[in-house]
């Protein structure tokens, strides 16, 4: 028989023995958290009495009043403030439905009814206890991995959790799965309360034994109790390719991680470098700026040189005067 059938033939089993067990002393009546709850009287009015006559009203086991209806009208004042609103009375089967169940509404509730005689109030009906049990669904469990499996081991680690449920649960295990076995391995579980709505979250991890050469599924499986249905997650699948995959990136994890450090080293230290080369280099100093001036100077010097035309002296300029005035004498004595 399938694992999930077996856990739900376990379920409905309790059911029914919880509901049919001590069944004389109080009649149990199941609700969920935030839904409704009916609280049967099982009131038999052979006598056809009418509501005017009649006075009917819900306590709990704290003596605090649910619901009254006094001679066929409602008595709002006489409610406990905690269940004001929440209630409503069928007339036709005497049920009193309360609304939005909360878990401290779990409990006994004791229904009355009260004749209008001429003497007062005389009793005509006063049921055993209902006791009211309150579940909360658990949430879909949540499997996730923790880290890889390690060079020297085959174990990988897994972590579960669920939220929002009543009551407390009673186990929470890892199935893994593998195309030859199902085994089964019990959590050791986390469990919180909320002070206000007194709901349980937990959470179980647990390091479970995964052969590198298999293919794997692994199932988080909660029990909440025995009267509702165990919970199971999502697979998490793991195949021996993926695996060994992880862990190529598991065994130079320290090398990657690196690998950005040592470049943003290796930049600031060329960066620094540089910076102090920088300041090494030395201005244009004053000898430098005299040697280019009078670099210039002598250019400037060679190229008067090139583009100058000599001179004559006065004594060659004298000369070529009197050459000058002898040779217009003889043309003049000529003619």
């Amino acid at each position: 028989m399938d694992f999930q059938c077996i856990m739900e033939l376990r379920s409905i089993l309790f059911v029914i023995f919880i509901f049919f067990s001590d069944a004389v002393s109080a009649i149990k009546c199941l609700a969920y958290f935030s839904e409704t709850a009916d609280l049967p009287c099982h009131f038999i009015n052979p006598q056809n009495i009418s509501l005017d006559e009649l006075v009917v009203f819900w306590q709990d086991q704290h003596n605090r009043v649910l619901y009254e209806l006094y001679k066929g009208k409602e008595k709002p004042e006489n409610v406990h403030p905690m269940y004001k609103g929440r209630t409503s009375l069928d007339q036709d089967n005497w049920t009193l439905r309360l609304h939005n169940v909360q878990i401290k509404d779990r409990g006994s509730y004791q229904c009355y009814v009260h004749r209008q005689g001429p003497n007062g109030l005389v009793s005509i009906h006063q049921k055993i206890d209902n006791y009211l049990l309150v579940l909360a669904n658990f949430s879909q469990p949540e499997i996730s991995l923790i880290s890889n499996r390690t060079e020297n081991s085959d174990n990988i680690n897994f972590t579960c959790a669920s939220t929002k449920g009543y009551p407390e649960p009673k186990k929470m295990s890892f199935v893994l799965k593998t195309e030859n076995s199902t085994n089964e391995y019990d959590a050791l579980m986390n469990i919180f309360q909320d002070n206000i709505t007194e709901l349980y979250n937990v959470s179980g991890s647990l390091s479970l034994p995964v052969s590198p050469e298999a293919n794997v599924s692994i199932f988080c499986v909660l029990q909440p109790t025995l009267t509702q249905t165990w919970l199971r997650s999502q697979p998490y699948n793991i195949d021996a390719k993926s695996r060994n995959t992880r862990q190529l990136f598991t065994d130079h994890g320290i090398l990657i991680t690196t690998l950005p450090v040592l470049f943003i080293v290796c930049v600031t230290v060329v960066s620094l470098i540089v910076k102090k080369r920088k300041k090494k280099q030395p201005g244009p100093s004053h000898e430098c700026e005299a040697i280019e001036m009078e670099g210039e100077e002598n250019e400037q010097a060679k190229q008067r040189v090139e583009n100058r035309v000599p001179e004559r002296s006065d004594e060659t300029q004298c000369v070529d005067n009197i050459s000058k005035t002898a040779s217009g004498d003889k043309s003049a004595t000529h003619f």
